[in-house]
C-alpha cells in the first residue's frame, strides 16, 4: 500500500479526516492549486453548496487527468470566507469523500482573486 493512515483519538471529534498519513517510497504526487467552484465555462454559481460540488468535481477531473483516483488523496486544504458555510461545506465534501479520509485543513480568508468565491481547495495526491 503506498499512503498509511492514522488516527491519534482527536480528529474523531471534529469531523471525517486523518490526523495522520504517511505515503511510502517510489509514488507519483498530484499537488492542485486552490481550486475554486468555477464551472469549466467560466460560470460560478451563487451559494456554498454548489461552489463546493464544483470546487470536488474539478479536483476530481485533476486526480483523473493523472490517472489517480480520490482514494489517492493524502491532504486538503479548505479556505473558506464565511465561518457560516462551514457546515455546507462539510456536508457536500462528506458526500465526495465519503471515507477516503485525507489529512485536512480549514482556513478562513478575507477573500479570493475573483470576488465571487465563496471557497477554494488545495489537494496532494500519491499514487503508484
Amino acid at each position: 500500500m503506498h499512503v498509511t493512515k492514522y488516527d491519534t483519538g482527536v480528529s474523531k471529534f471534529i469531523g471525517n479526516y486523518s490526523d495522520a498519513v504517511a505515503v511510502g517510497p517510489n509514488v507519483r504526487w498530484l499537488i492542485t492549486s486552490g481550486t475554486p467552484g468555477l464551472a469549466t465555462d467560466g460560470h460560478v454559481p451563487d451559494g456554498i453548496a454548489a461552489q463546493t460540488e464544483l470546487v470536488w468535481q474539478n479536483i476530481f477531473a485533476a486526480l483523473e487527468a493523472a490517472g489517480m483516483k480520490p482514494t489517492d488523496l493524502v491532504k486538503t486544504t479548505s479556505y473558506l470566507i464565511r465561518p457560516e458555510d462551514v457546515d455546507d461545506f462539510i456536508q457536500v465534501r462528506a458526500k465526495y469523500l465519503q471515507n477516503i479520509r485525507p489529512v485536512g485543513m480549514f482556513l478562513f480568508t478575507p477573500g479570493f482573486t475573483n470576488p465571487k468565491f465563496l471557497v477554494e481547495v488545495e489537494a496532494i495526491a500519491a499514487a503508484p
